[in-house]
């Protein structure tokens, strides 16, 4: 009979292993353990002792503790194609500002929100965003003026930002346009 712990360390052996592209062969050689014992301890057929883990971390280049991960119940994948985002009318948004999700997370203790922001014609300069998290800005095109506390850039297309999201900051004046930019804030769940 299967015990999950067993189970779960297996799938994640395996996931490890498939990850770098490795056979099974090639793992138990490089491991020093039997290839028919890796594949049982891949199908969570036996419980493996630590020394046998251990090994395993050494031919993974992984620290032992990858095998003890929640990773198999933290499986959130998200793929939006290009001009699929979803646009969202965000309670508080700055007018003509527009915010096309880019994709979520629904598990784990980070949040992340990824958008494509565009600037409608009509936007203008708006300096006073701020909530929590941590939040990286890739600008794809245009050229802006951007403020950030006490400080101001002037940033355009390739540049990239990252901050306490906690500051106040936002565009401070629009060069040229048209301005979009993908922005992405991290923050932890309560």
């Amino acid at each position: 009979m299967r015990s999950s712990s067993a189970s779960r360390i297996g799938a994640q052996v395996r996931a490890l292993r498939m990850a770098t592209g490795l056979s099974a062969g090639q793992l138990a050689l490089a491991s020093g353990i039997s290839a028919s014992m890796l594949s049982r301890i891949e199908r969570g057929l036996v419980s493996p002792s630590v020394e046998t883990l251990e090994r395993l971390a050494q031919g993974l280049h992984v620290p032992v503790s990858r095998f003890f991960g929640d990773q198999a119940r933290r499986t959130d994948f998200c793929h939006v194609r290009a001009g699929q985002g979803l646009v969202v009318d965000r309670i508080g948004a700055v007018a003509d500002y527009r915010y096309e999700l880019l994709g979520h997370s629904l598990s784990g203790n980070l949040f992340v929100e990824p958008y494509l922001v565009t600037l409608l014609p009509e936007a203008g300069p708006y300096v006073t965003f701020q909530h929590p998290g941590l939040k990286f800005l890739y600008f794809l095109s245009g050229s802006v003026t951007y403020r950030y506390g006490a400080k101001a850039m002037e940033v355009g297309a390739g540049d990239t930002l990252l901050f306490d999201a906690t500051v106040l900051h936002g565009i401070e004046l629009i060069h040229s346009g048209p301005v979009s930019y993908v922005s992405v804030v991290s923050t932890l769940r309560e």
